[in-house]
């Protein structure tokens, strides 16, 4: 038969599944340096067509010719994904710091929040004890007991107790007012502690979100080259071969490359896990290892505060989306290992952790439904064992997830 296929046909049918592997390999390259930097495309590439390498066969110079510029093709494909990649994992990498800075700025704030909340409540009880003490002393008579005492001889001994009541109660009403004005300087103090924590807290958190956009913008920019490399390398290389050995006709270097092109199949593709009323389910299967918290981290050693839930259901778990939403980002984020953040509108994300090399069944900007299979469980990053780490965050904040499952009607 004749070849005659027009340029860039057949890669596009599996260019989701291989961007897919493509960008779950990418945390394996943060260390990638592209000497010449960014490589920008200035103009539409021109990628050969099949019915050109034909031709090209036909004549010993153009088939040399046809392999240099393909040979300059993929190099050109593979420096402009690889150096996107590098950037998309820095700027991922300032958007880790930049929500941790955040976590603990919030944590400093509700902190802050509760100590001045109790302040203000024992001010409060102070103010009414001394109210009371106040109270109770305009009724024995306060500063007209002396006129008392001269007006009612005859029972001047029962004044004169009078005085000496409200003698005492007036030293200790000075004791009370001076606890309440103390607690009320208190609150006061916590107050303004708490509402400096605040505004840090709310500077931290549109810088965290501000680098969450950097890092998505240029882990899209960094999907778009690897899918434009993964559409067209493995067509590329088809057609070197085809140039190269010529004794392996045309139609059998086609049929070859075409063979690629299929996907594996197999495997769940939904939560085996029932779906509560409100849209949510459990992310997978396992037992809990580790609360949302402070604890004693399993690696260093020292007290900190662990953002989510562990779960722990061995290598090769499938992973799976816990509500409707979006793929906001895919990245490999240092403790993290390689992770998945899914946006489901209303301020509300959840995160998923130390998936696999190679076990990212999402792509960025991707819709997915609730109980959708989404990745692999692995034990990249910071992590002693495989398992799935789920955070479930309010407005960027990390609550706990249990809870928060619990009020969706999702029970561990």
């Amino acid at each position: 038969m004749d070849v005659t296929l027009t340029r860039g046909m057949g890669g596009r049918r599996t260019r989701r599944f291989r961007l897919i592997v493509a960008l779950a390999i990418g945390g394996l390259l943060t260390t990638v340096s592209v000497a010449a930097g960014p490589v920008e495309a200035a103009y539409a590439v021109d990628y050969p067509t099949w019915d050109e390498v034909k031709q090209a066969r036909n004549n010993e110079a153009a088939a040399k010719a046809e392999v240099e510029r393909i040979r300059g093709l993929l190099t050109q494909l593979k420096a402009d994904a690889e150096s996107k990649l590098a950037i998309a994992n820095e700027a991922n990498a300032k958007y880790m710091q930049a929500d941790e800075d955040f976590q603990a700025a919030n944590l400093d704030y509700e902190t802050k929040r509760e100590k001045a909340e109790k302040a203000r409540a024992a001010a409060a009880e102070s103010k009414k004890n001394a109210g009371q003490f106040a109270a109770q002393l305009s009724r024995i008579g306060g500063s007209d007991l002396t006129a008392n005492l001269f007006a009612n001889g005859d029972d001047a001994d029962d004044v004169l107790s009078q005085m000496s009541r409200a003698i005492r109660l007036t030293e200790q009403t000075d004791g009370i007012y001076a606890k309440a004005v103390q607690d009320q300087n208190t609150a006061k103090s916590l107050t303004d502690q708490a509402q400096v924590a605040k505004d840090k807290r709310e500077q931290l958190r549109a810088e965290a979100e501000a680098a969450y956009l950097d890092a998505q913008g240029k882990a899209d920019a960094a999907q778009q080259a690897l899918a434009a490399e993964q559409d067209h390398a493995a067509e590329l290389e088809a057609q070197l071969a085809a140039l190269i050995d010529t004794r392996k006709s045309l139609d059998a270097s086609y049929a070859e490359y075409l063979t690629t092109l299929k996907p594996p199949g197999g495997g769940a593709t939904t939560s085996p896990g029932a779906i509560s009323a409100s849209g949510w389910t459990w992310p997978t299967t396992g037992r809990i290892t580790s609360q949302y918290g402070t604890r004693v981290h399993p690696i260093s050693g020292k007290v900190s505060t662990h953002w989510g839930t562990d779960i722990a259901g061995g290598c090769g778990v499938p992973i799976y989306a816990a509500h409707a939403g979006t793929v906001g980002l895919i990245a490999w984020g240092g403790g993290y290992g390689n992770y998945i953040r899914l946006d489901h509108g209303g301020g509300i994300s959840t995160q998923y952790a130390h998936i696999v090399h190679g076990g990212m069944r999402v792509s960025i900007g991707q819709a997915v439904s609730p109980g959708q299979l989404i990745a692999i469980t692995g034990t990249t990053g910071n992590s002693t064992g495989c398992h799935l780490h789920y955070e479930v965050r309010i407005n960027g904040a990390t609550t706990d997830p249990i809870p928060f499952m619990r009020s969706q009607g999702v029970s561990f």
